[in-house]
């Protein structure tokens, strides 16, 4: 299902903002008002792409002016269905609950327009005042580094015509954000990591636990390098 109402420019836009949502009812708008301001002045379309058969989120938006998909659930699956209906050139993909830093766009397009450059991402930022939070970002950052690997929630975001070269996202139901950065890095194409902090929400880590959570994370991360498949590591990660 595919709805453009009211979404109109004369121009292809030059970056497509790509955010999969399932149940963020609570979240969605003020993200989409987060990115109008973020986006002003430049030729954005957001696409937002709704897990749920009945649209539960997409149904609850206060604004037409953004395109709103239906697809099957998974992030995977969805960010796939948005980059399918994308028409910018640049597509990034953003979480529901995760905030750009100022000047982002400029930093995208910027970037984008580098040949070398194939994709990038930004640095981890968390919206919690805990000290704990810092810690994590430090030690996020400084893997992200040295791996030259992002995570899904670093706002990935990569040219379209190399996301179709290397076929997307794996149609796996967790880790596809690894699996693109390590699909990039094998064709050898460049990530480049900007070094801006987005600002995403602490709430999974607080509703979790801050222990339980680093330790699942990083535990998974590392039984999905060693070679088990994400269907059994999915058991693990709600």
């Amino acid at each position: 299902m595919k709805n453009t109402k009211d979404f109109r420019i004369l121009l292809p836009p030059v970056v497509s903002i790509i955010v999969p949502v399932l149940n963020e009812q609570e979240t969605i708008n003020r993200t989409i008002r987060h990115l109008a301001c973020a986006c002003r002045g430049f030729n954005v379309e957001i696409i937002i792409v709704d897990g749920d058969p009945a649209g539960s989120t997409i149904n609850g938006l206060d604004t037409n002016q953004v395109i709103t998909l239906v697809a099957p659930a998974g992030r995977a699956s969805q960010m796939n269905a948005g980059a399918k209906a994308a028409s910018g050139g640049i597509l990034l993909f953003l979480h529901a609950d995760t905030h750009l830093p100022a000047g982002a766009m400029g930093d995208v397009i910027r970037t984008c327009r580098r040949p070398e450059i194939a994709a990038g991402a930004f640095s981890l930022g968390i919206a919690g005042s805990k000290r704990i939070f810092r810690l994590i970002e430090i030690l996020a950052n400084v893997r992200c580094r040295l791996t030259r690997i992002a995570y899904g929630d670093q706002a990935v975001f990569v040219k379209k015509r190399v996301f179709e070269q290397i076929g997307g996202f794996a149609h796996i139901p967790i880790m596809e954000d690894i699996g693109i950065m390590q699909r990039l890095k094998k064709n050898r194409l460049a990530i480049r990591l900007i070094p801006k902090p987005v600002k995403t929400s602490a709430r999974r880590w607080e509703k979790e636990g801050l222990i339980y959570g680093i330790v699942r994370n990083n535990l998974l991360s590392c039984l999905y390098y060693a070679g088990v498949k994400p269907s059994v590591l999915k058991r693990f990660y709600k």
